[in-house]
């Protein structure tokens, strides 16, 4: 198969700090001809303004897509998945905007990719002391109820917006299902996909919560939405129990 591989990068309010993340992963794209695709998910006209010109003055590895309005992060990566299959990409390594994760690790998962093309390339975070005590916890619960709505004990992570995704099984999914929209997308489309049978790994990334940074994240609000799209999971997982029970079985 020939591989073509992009990164796919949802934009909301984090417009300075994608600006250094492009820049970070230039030398990366350039060696290994590797495409950038920003959404702006319906940002204030400073922000638009900073990812047109992002876009503008690396305009050879960069493509942007703009939406007029918020949509959120499940939008933002449908739309962005659907340029790349446009664009001819077999696989797209989806990451936050905001600068958290070690871009470092991106030749290392995409070599992972490339052996196990079929499969989602997951990364599951090292925190460093700059992690909120809530943010460990509430990974710790996803991950929780992840195990017990697959059946599975090998989901590491959840929550982690590092991941490659097959481009054409992806969009092929995106579709036909519904993913929600804004926070509960990275565990809505793990779980919805493993379900569907696609395997999977996990491989470590570091993860840094800078003290200035922008977050997205509402506790309340958030892991309200969270906690409803578990219970929803729970209630499928009830209808899919045959299904999943074989499967284990098999896997043994």
């Amino acid at each position: 198969m020939d591989y073509r591989q992009a990164i796919l990068i949802p934009v909301y309010k984090h417009g300075k700090a994608c600006e250094r993340v492009v820049e970070n992963l230039k030398p990366f794209c350039e060696e290994s001809q590797t495409k950038i695709i920003l959404v702006d998910d319906g940002n204030d006209e400073d922000t638009k303004n900073i990812l047109r010109e992002t876009a503008g003055k690396n305009s050879g590895f960069v493509t942007l897509i703009e939406n007029e309005r918020n949509r959120g992060k499940g939008v933002a990566f449908r739309i962005g998945m659907e340029k790349a299959k446009e664009m001819g990409f077999t696989h797209v390594l989806q990451l936050d905007a905001d600068g958290q994760h070690d871009i470092g690790r991106c030749p290392f998962f995409f070599e992972k990719s490339k052996e196990s093309p079929e499969k989602l390339i997951c990364g599951y975070p090292e925190f460093d002391e700059t992690a909120p005590g809530h943010r460990k916890g509430g990974h710790k619960f996803a991950n929780t109820w992840c195990a017990i709505v697959t059946w599975s004990g090998g989901i590491v992570d959840s929550l982690c917006g590092f991941r490659i995704y097959p481009v054409e099984s992806t969009c092929a999914f995106l579709r036909k299902g519904h993913i929600d929209s804004r926070m509960g997308f990275d565990i809505d489309i793990l779980i919805k996909l493993i379900w569907r049978g696609v395997k999977y790994e996990f491989y470590p990334v570091k993860v840094t919560y800078p003290i200035d940074g922008i977050s997205n994240f509402h506790p309340f609000r958030d892991n309200v939405r969270i906690s409803w799209v578990f219970t929803k999971f729970f209630c499928g997982m009830i209808v899919r129990s045959p299904i999943l029970l074989w499967r284990k079985i098999r896997g043994r």
